[in-house]
């Protein structure tokens, strides 16, 4: 159980240290994802097909899951936008607000009846982000770009759950990794007409940390979370999720000094959306408590 606990908060701290290579890779968000896709993708294809692990699946299911990819991809090319119009606490504040829009789709999509608590939580994390918006103006354009991609974070996870009904995961993340890439490519001359760059192929440099967002943040931490989930519920898996932001800010912190350039706003705005998160975390805890309980009796 311990062993369990462990590799769950250190692939939480490396989701978490995603935000820190976005800011540390010089490419612009675009090819940061694309490679990120294609190294991801390539290197599932080989380790998940030497463990046997893919299954075949209908063609009608992997376009399905090309389609959830996309909008993977672009979750990414936005929170990494993010990061270059703001900073990484920026960044990760916005991406908070997942909370918010998840309750807000997940019942439209699924066909569920809202969790009005769970909403009125979301809108008191938006309050939070309101707050640095209003009073904090440089970062305007960032978090505008990190709430989108609040709303696209959102959405993937709700198709994932109905994929993983009849998919084993590591077919569903190799195959999103893939279609996510495939799609990127086909929109990629369109992008780099509006984006130029001087080179298409990364520097020595550059392709090192990309390889450490592809395999550490991508590949090693699924795996670890896979481990993790074999002997932990799939609650504590969810719950211990929701650090992802407050470890990337502390990574921020100590390694660019981000506290340093943050006016006394964020951290207004920050502290509302910790006690938001705090509030749910102590209500999820309550609902599994109630769980644990309706099962003994």
């Amino acid at each position: 159980m311990k062993k369990a606990f462990l590799q769950l908060h250190i692939a939480v701290f490396l989701a978490g240290f995603t935000g820190i290579l976005g800011r540390l890779i010089t490419l612009n968000e675009g090819m940061i994802v694309w490679y990120r896709l294609l190294f991801t993708a390539v290197t599932m294809w080989i380790l998940f097909g030497l463990m046997k692990k893919l299954q075949k699946i209908p063609f009608i299911d992997i376009l399905k899951i090309t389609g959830v990819g996309f909008i993977a991809a672009m979750h990414w090319v936005t929170f990494y936008g993010s990061i270059k119009y703001s900073n990484v606490s920026v960044a990760l504040v916005c991406f908070s607000a997942i909370s918010f829009f998840t309750a807000l789709f997940e019942p439209l999509i699924l066909k569920k009846k809202i969790n009005w608590l769970e909403l009125l939580l979301g809108l008191v994390t938006l309050s939070g982000i309101y707050i640095i918006f209003h009073f904090d103006t440089r970062f305007k354009t960032g978090i505008v770009i990190g709430l989108i991609s609040a709303v696209l974070a959102s959405l993937f996870p709700i198709y994932n759950r109905e994929f993983l009904k009849r998919i084993n995961v590591e077919t569903m993340l190799t195959w999103q990794q893939t279609g996510g890439f495939l799609v990127l490519s086909l929109l990629l001359p369109f992008y780099l007409q509006q984006f130029p760059i001087e080179n298409f192929i990364p520097d020595r440099e550059n392709i090192g940390w990309l390889l450490v967002l592809a395999w550490f943040c991508s590949v090693i931490a699924f795996q670890l979370s896979a481990n993790a989930l074999k002997k932990l519920s799939a609650f504590t898996v969810n719950l211990t999720y929701n650090l992802e932001p407050v470890y990337g800010i502390l990574l921020a912190f100590a390694v660019y000094n981000e506290n340093q350039y943050l006016s006394k706003w964020f951290f207004v705005g920050f502290a509302i959306i910790a006690v938001a998160l705090l509030i749910h975390v102590y209500l999820l805890f309550r609902v599994e408590r109630k769980l644990t309980e309706h099962a003994a009796d």
